[in-house]
């Protein structure tokens, strides 16, 4: 005679096994490794350059950004770092902050290191200021390279406000103190100002081109159009000196460095405890989530046929 309840209680064994498993594997697992693996033992300081430039590295429309404040601090830790033999920034930016993508070009200036750049896909405006501060720039053939130049544009709602019978009172102390609000249109004056602070930053831009890739200021100019090129384009340019990929500027370390293998030491922000949690926990949301989706979809196709 068959015990009623048998069943249900193998099976929910089995699933509280099965989620143990997982939790162990992509929980507990990961977060050791990301907690416990802190060893930096290397001759190459890996330091990549990933997304949009800021100050702080908040995120920007959803994503994270590349902070200076954090890279300047990895560019110090590995120039002080008697192992480290080279700095290889790994660049993948369309540029950002002005302020930001300078701290990071000066720090790379500073360090008495040698620096080699690579842009993989897109090293353009403030990625490739950064980038020219290296002592030698290599850049994948079809990446976006250069466009030197600066914007900065801003949304005007006041013909919709006007539409829907939205006004904007003006209280101002200093007559240019609300230039570029959105609620009403920029005046010629102002539009002149604005244009000059832009003329002064270019013009920054140039000067720190020609000076770090040891080209003339007017030829600079010449390309300072804001146009991207590609990287093949660079090259002829000499906006860069390679075109290539990772194992490109692993070999040319290796020729012009003396090393005869690379160890990498990458240096990126670390997660504390609760920071790496939710990170693995997101993962595992994603993965379980991908599963169990994934899954379902296929039942759904057998019932379908």
């Amino acid at each position: 005679m068959k015990k009623r309840g048998t069943e249900p209680s193998k099976t929910k064994s089995i699933v509280l096994t099965i989620v143990a498993v997982l939790v162990f594997v992509f929980i507990i697992l990961p977060l050791a490794m990301s907690l416990f693996d802190g060893s930096k033992v290397g001759n190459v300081a890996s330091i990549p350059i990933e997304g949009p430039i800021t100050g702080d590295g908040g995120n920007y429309l959803g994503s994270p950004t590349a902070s200076s404040v954090e890279i300047v601090a990895f560019i110090k830790e590995a120039g002080t770092d008697p192992q480290i033999k080279v700095i290889l920034v790994e660049i993948n930016s369309p540029g950002g902050s002005a302020v930001a993508s300078d701290e990071i070009a000066s720090a790379l200036k500073k360090t008495e290191k040698p620096v080699v750049a690579l842009i993989r896909e897109v090293g353009a405006s403030g990625g490739y200021w950064i980038a020219s501060a290296a002592d030698q720039i290599i850049a994948n053939k079809m990446s976006i390279t250069g466009s030197i130049g600066v914007i900065s544009s801003y949304l005007e709602f006041s013909g919709l406000m006007e539409e829907y019978g939205v006004g904007y009172e003006r209280l101002v102390a200093g007559k240019y103190k609300d230039m570029g609000v959105p609620f009403r249109e920029l005046q010629d004056e102002e539009r002149a100002i604005l244009q000059t602070k832009l003329n002064k930053i270019h013009g920054f831009f140039i000067e720190e081109i020609a000076a770090n890739r040891d080209l003339p200021v007017e030829k600079v100019k010449g390309i300072a159009t804001g146009e991207f090129y590609l990287g093949i384009e660079a090259l002829n340019l000499g906006l860069v000196d390679q075109v290539g990929d990772k194992d490109t500027a692993e070999q040319f370390m290796k020729d012009a460095y003396g090393l005869k293998e690379i160890d990498y030491v990458v240096y990126e922000r670390e997660l504390g405890f609760f920071d790496a949690l939710a990170s693995v926990f997101a993962e595992f949301s994603f993965r379980i989530g991908e599963g169990l989706g994934s899954i379902f979809a296929e039942q759904q196709k057998v019932m379908l046929i």
